[in-house]
């Protein structure tokens, strides 16, 4: 038979901790974020039941317990699996925090601006994010090369995250045949830099997130400077050319890379990081050793592309990157996913590190930038 739990109003309980009482906030601890009842310890509730001695003493203590939540469900299983456990004066507190709240009652100081917990509120409830991860996004700097087909789910996407600068890299102008796909720009962009049209609709949609707008296309001249501080690089380059420097450069700096590409009806995602893992993980180039020639390769503009595949892409992208920064998952090192959209069908393929590989192989020394330019027209 479940033992019966005594629940309390946030008034009465306020009045038994000035009493003595100890009240534990069962939250995660993003939802604490915004400020807790007073005199209440933060453990989320898995913690508590895996280690409930440590936090509540053993049950002969004797102590009264009170327990709360944001709305009264956690803090009521808390309680009842405890009275489980041997613990007898229990409690839980009637409508949570929530109510605790909107009675007025004296809570503790936020640990975010308002804008940061609300904004965020449902990352902040994830226990793989949470307030530190969110903290972590807004500290992150991510270079992201592109600011067309693929930069701009992927760019939507990481601003509404939260990461806290973005560096956009692009030479080209919005040209009308790019919203087809190009969903970070309107019409009333036509003419206008990518990058900056891109930094109008980041700031419209999250201005927390810093653009920094480099409207110039990326070379071995200007590589380094844009990578310093970078702790990722998400590659929306459109040509082979770039894509090569940029796997170079990521292997020189130690900088993970995650790779995207589309063409026609199909698309595929992967993330390099054999800078920080030489001989474990492989760069752009363990993968393509030689560029395609031209022809077997057409761009967007020569075979079209379906205007969604770009999006998929993008954010299949965007989620590798966020679980980078927030080193959570499984990411896609060493692993190529493909998806074919007319198929509706995802195909993985390993990827592994070429240990001849002129650039990453284990003990080899950088070799230099090359001419990209030349080396991908077989020059």
């Amino acid at each position: 038979m479940s033992p019966s739990i005594a629940t309390f109003s946030p008034q009465a309980a306020l009045a038994r901790v000035r009493d003595g009482a100890q009240l534990i906030d069962v939250r995660e601890p993003g939802e604490r974020a915004s400020g807790m009842a007073e005199g209440a310890e933060g453990v989320s509730l898995g913690d508590l039941l895996a280690d409930s001695e440590s936090h509540l003493g053993g049950p002969q203590s004797g102590r009264e317990i009170l327990l709360i939540c944001a709305h009264g469900q956690r803090s009521w299983t808390a309680a009842r699996a405890l009275a489980e456990r041997g613990y007898c004066r229990l409690a839980s507190v009637e409508g949570g925090t929530e109510r605790w709240r909107a009675e007025g009652l004296p809570m503790s100081e936020p640990l975010a601006d308002t804008d940061f917990l609300s904004r965020y509120s449902r990352h902040l409830l994830l226990p793989q994010v949470g307030l530190e991860g969110q903290c972590r996004l807004e500290q992150a700097r991510v270079l992201l090369v592109g600011a067309g087909g693929l930069g701009s789910p992927i760019a939507l996407y990481l601003a509404a995250a939260g990461v806290g600068t973005l560096v956009l890299c692009d030479d080209d102008v919005v040209e009308l045949s790019n919203l087809q796909r190009q969903i970070i720009h309107t019409q009333a962009s036509l003419g206008q830099a990518k990058v900056e049209s891109a930094r109008h609709a980041i700031a419209a949609l999250n201005p927390r997130t810093n653009v920094v707008a480099v409207p110039q296309r990326l070379t071995a001249d200007t590589i380094d400077a844009l990578l310093a501080g970078v702790d990722l690089v998400v590659d929306g380059a459109d040509n082979f050319a770039v894509r090569y420097l940029v796997s170079d450069a990521c292997v020189k700096h130690a900088i993970p890379m995650v790779y995207g590409a589309v063409e026609r009806f199909t698309g595929q995602v992967s993330v390099f990081d054999a800078g920080r893992q030489r001989g474990i993980a492989p760069c752009y180039r363990c993968l393509f050793p030689e560029p395609p020639r031209p022809e077997d390769a057409p761009n967007c503009a020569e075979a079209g592309v379906i205007g969604v595949m770009p999006g998929i892409v993008g954010l299949l992208q965007a989620n590798e990157a966020i679980k980078l920064l927030l080193d959570i998952g499984d990411v896609l090192v060493g692993r190529l996913l493909r998806f074919d959209a007319l198929a509706a069908g995802f195909r993985e393929t390993r990827v592994r590190p070429d240990p001849g590989c002129p650039v990453c192989a284990a003990g080899r020394e950088f070799p230099g930038y090359i001419d990209y330019g030349r080396f991908c027209s077989g020059g």
